[in-house]
């Protein structure tokens, strides 16, 4: 859970840019997303195995 403390005359709309920001660099939407179902550990796997070789493909074109 993300806490943000607000500064003495800070407004609500900075507290919340500052929210919003932290919110979108701990990712945390994401993760919400893949806690929805199990995925197993070979899958996940084979997953960054093909991600790996396709960003090296791009790398070399």
């Amino acid at each position: 859970m993300l806490i943000i403390d607000r500064k003495d005359g800070e407004s609500i709309e900075r507290v919340l840019k500052r929210y919003k920001r932290k919110h979108r660099n701990v990712k945390l939407r994401r993760e919400l997303s893949e806690r929805k179902y199990f995925t197993k550990p070979s899958v996940k796997r084979r997953e960054e195995v093909l991600k790996a070789a396709y960003i090296e493909s791009k790398k070399e074109e």
